[in-house]
Order: structure tokens, then sequence, then C-alpha cells
């Protein structure tokens, strides 16, 4: 089961799932001949979905979840979040957070995920060996910052960029954790240093994250910063930060027209953290009009912006914040199931490369659920999954594959 276009599921009941050497050739009612002596691995009854995919997230945050959730984010960061991504230069300290970080990834069925690690170089060589210790997917970036935060975090521009070179040397050929270039967001940055930050982008070919328009206040504070911008989303645009290569910005909530314009360019992926919005009293994006103008949508668990790891409540919180949109501005509509999930697996995915649906040519990442018996005789399919995305959890999730390899939990 997975969606393919948003709004519209593709469902195979009872039926195989053919991958050859991690690549999904078919998807049949009834097993080919050609096949009698292949391995058939049994989950009659079960769900086959796609695996998650979260597209913005703190690993250095990961401690900080549930804490700091009465400020607003320019509070937050200063009064809780620096402090705890300073302790990073301790790689000892580094491997036990980031170890039990990606674990808990991996358990609850995010398959992929692009993620911030913090601005020590030592302490992100760490979270990339996490990753491939468990094999799962990764962009993994090193934040680049080097003005407005305590002296602590920062770093000097050049320091900045060799750190984020040698891992990008290092690191550039890994097959499924790879590097992505990370300016914190702009107001740490300088002209200088997006500058410097676009050519390596161009030069390695890399993509890049960052965040946008998160809060009112930040959105003013941009204005201060870059006298020059016409907008937040010009700022990163000028340096070749904002889709000359595949680019993920966090959040969006408060795009102007100009510059949903610009995020149509088909490299623009908008991540929405719906969580995080509400947990830091940012606001909530439109998404739905987004997605109508056919800009990119996927989702972010924004640890530690956002309390929860578990994607399924992702999916989940975006329905129920497009609901409550709709309740104080007209011509909205609420996110269907389907759009949702295609936000958190297809669209996700799409930045991954060919991963996200269970279709042909697809590398298979998947994860497969065992519900109660009670739902399997009472429920659709499609019910079962929609119970799953609202109340399951890690318990429901009994494998989970990634380029057709189990990993282990």
């Amino acid at each position: 089961m997975y969606t393919d276009v948003p709004g519209q599921f593709e469902v195979l009941e009872n039926g195989y799932v053919i991958a050859v050497d991690g690549v999904i050739k078919e998807l049949c009612e009834e097993l080919p001949k050609v096949y009698d002596e292949s391995t058939v691995i049994d989950h009659t009854n079960k769900l086959i979905i796609p695996g998650f995919y979260d597209l913005h997230l703190h690993a250095g945050q990961y401690l900080q979840c549930g804490t700091g959730m009465n400020k607003q984010l320019l509070d937050w960061l200063k009064d809780y979040t620096y402090d705890l991504e300073k302790d990073f230069v301790d790689t000892d300290y580094a491997d036990k957070v980031y170890g039990r970080f990606v674990d808990d990834l991996a358990r609850y069925g995010t398959l992929g995920s692009c993620v911030f690690a913090t601005s020590s170089t030592e302490g992100t060589e760490r979270l990339y060996e996490a990753y491939k210790a468990k094999g799962i997917r990764a962009f993994v970036g090193k934040v680049n910052m080097v003005r407005n935060a305590p002296d602590f975090i920062i770093e000097e521009v050049q320091a900045s960029l060799d750190g984020l070179k040698y891992l990008v040397e290092k690191y550039k050929d890994e097959p499924l954790v790879k590097p992505i270039v990370t300016p914190r967001f702009a107001p740490t940055s300088t002209e200088e240093s997006m500058e410097a930050l676009g050519k390596i982008a161009k030069e390695y070919d890399l993509p890049v994250q960052s965040h946008i328009s998160e809060n009112p206040a930040e959105v003013e504070w941009i204005k201060e910063l870059y006298e020059w911008s016409t907008s937040y989303a010009d700022v990163y645009d000028k340096f070749n930060l904002y889709g000359e290569t595949p680019t993920i910005m966090a959040h969006a909530v408060y795009l102007t027209e100009e510059e949903r314009k610009l995020s149509q360019n088909g490299k623009v992926y908008l991540a929405h953290c719906p969580d995080s919005n509400v947990n830091i009293v940012s606001g909530i994006a439109p998404v739905k009009q987004y997605m109508e103008m056919g800009i990119k949508v996927g989702l972010g668990s924004d640890i530690a912006g956002g309390h929860k790891i578990q994607m399924n409540e992702a999916v989940v919180r975006a329905i129920q914040l497009s609901k409550i949109k709709c309740f104080y501005e007209e011509n909205n509509q609420p996110l269907s199931l389907s759009e949702a999930f295609y936000m958190g697996t297809a669209c996700g995915g799409e930045f991954f490369g060919n991963v996200g649906k269970l279709k042909e040519g697809y590398e298979l990442d998947a994860l497969v659920i065992d519900d109660h018996e009670l739902y399997k005789e009472r429920y659709t399919l499609l019910d079962r999954l929609e119970k799953f995305l609202y109340v399951g959890d890690d318990r429901w999730i009994v494998e989970r594959y990634v380029a057709g390899n189990k990993i282990t939990v």
C-alpha cells in the first residue's frame, strides 16, 4: 500500500512484492513461476507500506525533546538549544546520544532523514557513523553558523567551511549516508559564509537544507540583517542556496507570493513541521495551498521543537492542523489522509531518490505492520492503515527494510 500521487492510494490485497538486489521488480497477485525457487517471506494478513522520511530534525537536540515548550523560537534557541549543542565536541558523548537517536529513528519506522548535527565537525562525524552502523538513509549536515549565537557554538568562517569540506570528502560516495550543505539559518550566517556554501554545494553537487519563515520575529530580523533583500527566500537565492541544487527549507509558515513562486522550481522541498510550529508558537503553514500550487511539501518531526520523533504522528498532526486552519480562514480545505501520508512517504522519499513508493523500479524501503486480529477481521486495509497512523507505535512494526536489507532494532 502506497501513494503514487497526493490524494490517491494504491492498494494490492493478498499480493506479492518481488524485489531483486533490493529493487522492486514487480507487484503481482500471484507469484510467477520464474520465482518458484526464490525465498518467500510470508507476511500474510499484515500491512506492507513504505517507510517514513523525515525531512527536518536536529540530532543534537534529541535530549531536549519536551523541554522549553513555553518559549518562542529565538528565546528557545538562546535559553535551551545552544547550551545543549555545545557538548557534542565530546565524541564519547556524541556517540551515546547519536546512537540512541538513530536507534529510535529505525525503531519508529523512519528509514530516511535529513538531519542537522551541530557545528562540531568531530561530533558530526560520529553521527555519520551511527547512521552507517544502523543501515538507514540520511543526509547529514554539519551546522554552519558564524554569528548571532554564543561564542561557544559558532566558528570562524574558514574553520566552518574546512570542517564541511572534510566531511564532504569523507562521505560523498557513501551509498546511504550522504553530506548536505547546512547553514543553520540566515541570521547565523554572513554574506561571506553563504556565498562560500553556495559554491561548495554547486562544486560537489550537494543538496542544501536550512530554515525559512518559521516565526514572525525571525522574518523581521532578516529584514534588519539583509536590508537589500526582497524576502527571506531571496537571501538564500542570492547565494545559490534556494533550488540551485535540491533544497529543503523547513517551516515556511509565512511565505510571500514571491517566495511561493521561487519554491515552484521543482528542486525546492518545504518541510512542514506541525508539532514544532505549535509548540514554539510559530503558526500553521498553509501546506494544502502550497501543494495545490505544485510546491513539493514533505514532513519533518523537527526534533526538538517537535517533541515526538514518530512520523506516523507527524502525519496525523499535519491533518489536524489543516483542519484547525479551516476554522479561522476561509477557502481552506483540510489535508486528506492520503495527502498527508504522501508527504511523509513518497514526497520525502523522492528527495533520497527512487524510494518512498512500493512501485516497480523503486528500492525496497518498507515497513511491515502487524495490527490486532480484531482490526483485521472488521476493517478494510485503508481503515487499518489509518488506525496505525493514529494510534500505532513501534510495537506494531514487526520488520523494517532499507534497500531490501532487514534492519535490526
